[in-house]
């Protein structure tokens, strides 16, 4: 029985989007976390935004790559950053929504708009970052 549960955990940490999900929860605990020191320290949404995606950008690029993608190319890098500059304004677009349309402050919108944004994020770095070229048979 102890093999099967063992089984069963392997299997689901070789499916990629729970890889995405397992990494980007250290991920975003990362970015949140700047981002809420930010907000903490003063600075506006909009920058601790960017601050949160430079930071990120830097830990997520090996990280994603390698644990979710099983790519550690660094040619890779410029669609990488491609993906965040994208992130980034959907990001801020959200928040921007959340404070004028819902009475939520700076912390709570940008916790909120964080799965929007990571969801976008998987899909484009599968399909442009990533992508894999299949050999025809």
């Amino acid at each position: 029985m102890r093999d099967e549960k063992t089984d069963i955990a392997r299997r689901l940490l070789n499916m990629e989007f729970i890889r995405f999900v397992l990494v980007g929860c250290l991920n975003t605990a990362f970015g949140v976390g700047v981002y809420c020191l930010m907000i903490w320290i003063g600075v506006p949404y909009w920058w601790a935004t960017l601050a949160a995606h430079m930071l990120g950008v830097l830990f997520n690029f090996k990280t994603i790559g390698i644990l979710v993608f099983r790519n550690s190319s660094n040619r890779l890098f410029l669609r990488f950053v491609s993906c965040y500059v994208l992130a980034y304004g959907l990001n801020v677009g959200i928040i921007w929504v959340l404070l004028h349309t819902t009475g939520l402050n700076d912390y709570w919108s940008g916790i909120v708009a964080t799965p929007f944004v990571a969801v976008f994020s998987y899909f484009y770095q599968k399909m442009f970052v990533y992508k894999r070229k299949y050999e025809k048979n």
